[in-house]
């Protein structure tokens, strides 16, 4: 998965589902209703869907040696 486009691609995808679950655990936390174990779950998927986007950034941004 070299190609940029794909990997552009990829990244918006995984930061639109990002925005998603914050606004699922956002909802879920005002109304006070929400099941725990179902918002760490979000929680978690959110977090790994973080780390991913880094991942994914980091490839289409060259180091610059400074």
């Amino acid at each position: 998965m070299d190609d940029p486009q794909a990997l552009r691609e990829k990244l918006e995808l995984l930061r639109c589902e990002h925005r998603d679950l914050d606004d699922v655990i956002n909802r879920l936390t005002e109304t006070s209703h929400g099941d725990r174990l179902q918002l760490q779950r979000l929680k978690k998927r959110k977090l790994l869907l973080k780390d991913q986007i880094t991942t994914i950034e980091n490839m289409l941004l060259p180091d610059i040696i400074a």
